[in-house]
């Protein structure tokens, strides 16, 4: 393990070598974002094979395992010292779609520098996730010894779902992941806009479709048929204070403790500020701690769209026979989601409608030891860096490689943003600010996972 002075001597030397290749760094961010990689779209599927053949394309990486949409690579012999601790990385190179038109300032396939108090760059994928991907790459180009063994998987399929990601992880489980100790994924944001903050929980995700028949064909006059019939829409799933209506579902949610509840007060976290980066005029809870409670803690259900009503521009007063409602409930650890298709509450209706549930996409909630020796490196990394201790936060949203790799390969799993909570993911506008934090990330796991005269 290093000294202190050699290792503060590095540390500057490093943190010196990334200022004064700033330029390079960009110009390599900006030939990514210029790649429309848009998964989501199959017919710019070319395109996501291009963004794939750019990243498996880079000096020194040896591409071990190449899959038409994902990457198993490794850094050669350069980093495949039997002493050091094996880290993987995993990120993707898949973008949302995105378009000038519906509220981007710039062009989201040209990163813009704009200077407003600090250096933004932005572009879509410029934080979600090719920044960060390439971040991860220019912190190794920066050592002239990588002081950990380090392999990557990335990825360009995430934003559709990770298609294939789970079975080719258990198919090298005994393969490529057979000398990883530790996983690491930089995949979300901070939840201020300042502050750092270390991942350590995500919710669970699952997408529900129920579906409402009323009758063998649309119902051309509402006004002939209305009050008469048993109409397919649906009713409210939640009351004005977003409580989901339906019974039992908080039943297997665990009660709060007051030592969590505390731990909710100390987050900074500006109400204000967060409002405006989510670009509403009110929250449904008025204090920090009810607000964060219902981000992480507890679950929430949002209704994404109905089809069979109508829904173009106009009026047509007709009466549908059939609706699929879907929506999507984020789950918390514990929680049964068998209550959600074993519903009692419709046949209660007396309704002679036929009612279809089914549940075709689900994440479950991922949770890690927030004690774990990377988190203990990753804390330090930020207070060397940002100069403040972090927050340990969980997601609201799902992560599910997170609980994917975890499962699969049976390591340790940390989540590690450097992204602050205005850089807009899956939004418009959305960009990224330079860090350091990775390289720092490096030396505080060398100095915690290296063992004693080895270094």
């Amino acid at each position: 393990v290093m000294s202190s002075s050699s290792s503060s001597a590095l540390e500057m030397e490093i943190f010196q070598y990334v200022d004064a290749h700033q330029s390079d760094f960009i110009k390599g961010l900006k030939e990514w974002v210029a790649v429309e990689s848009n998964s989501v779209q199959p017919h710019l599927r070319k395109e996501v094979m291009q963004m794939m053949a750019l990243a498996a394309d880079l000096q020194h990486w040896e591409p071990l395992l190449i899959y038409p949409l994902i990457a198993f690579c490794d850094l050669g012999e350069w980093g495949k010292d039997p002493q050091n601790p094996t880290v993987c990385f995993y990120s993707h190179v898949d973008v949302q779609p995105a378009k000038k038109e519906v509220g981007w300032n710039t062009d989201p396939y040209t990163l813009t520098e704009i200077y407003f108090l600090i250096r933004n760059l932005y572009g879509c994928g410029a934080t979600d996730n090719k920044g960060p991907v390439l971040a991860w790459i220019n912190t190794v180009e920066t050592f002239r010894a990588v002081p950990v063994n380090f392999k990557f998987v990335i990825e360009s399929m995430e934003e559709a779902g990770s298609l294939e990601l789970e079975k080719l992880l258990d198919e090298e489980n005994q393969g490529f992941f057979s000398d990883v100790d530790h996983i690491v994924i930089s995949e979300n944001l901070w939840l201020s806009n300042k502050k750092p903050d270390l991942t350590y929980g995500s919710r669970g995700n699952a997408l529900v479709l129920v579906q409402v028949g009323c009758g063998s064909k649309d119902l051309i006059h509402s006004g002939t048929f209305g009050s008469i019939i048993h109409e397919p829409l649906l009713d409210s799933l939640v009351d004005s204070t977003d409580y989901i209506q339906i019974p039992g579902i908080y039943d297997s949610v665990a009660a709060l403790t007051e030592e969590e509840r505390k731990l909710y007060e100390s987050i900074e976290f500006d109400l204000e500020e967060h409002r405006n980066n989510c670009g509403v005029k009110k929250f449904l809870y008025g204090t920090k701690e009810e607000i964060l409670l219902h981000l992480w803690y507890y679950p929430s259900l949002s209704v994404h769209r109905i089809e069979g009503a109508f829904h173009e521009p106009g009026i047509k007063t007709v009466i549908p026979a059939k609706v699929i409602g879907k929506f999507s409930i984020h789950h918390v650890p514990h929680m049964d989601l068998l209550v959600v298709k074993e519903q009692g509450v419709f046949s209660k209706r007396n309704s002679p409608n036929k009612l279809k549930v089914s549940m075709p996409l689900g994440a479950k909630p991922w949770l890690a030891d927030a004690n774990d020796l990377l988190y203990k490196a990753a804390r330090r990394a930020i207070k060397l860096v940002f100069g403040e201790d972090p927050d340990f936060i969980c997601d609201g949203s799902t992560i599910p490689v997170a609980r994917m790799f975890q499962t699969v390969t049976q390591r340790s799993v940390t989540i590690l943003p450097i992204g602050a909570a205005d850089d807009g993911e899956h939004s418009q506008n959305e960009k990224i600010r330079g860090t350091k934090l990775f390289a720092a990330f490096f030396l505080e796991i060398e100095n915690d996972l290296i063992p004693s005269g080895v270094k």
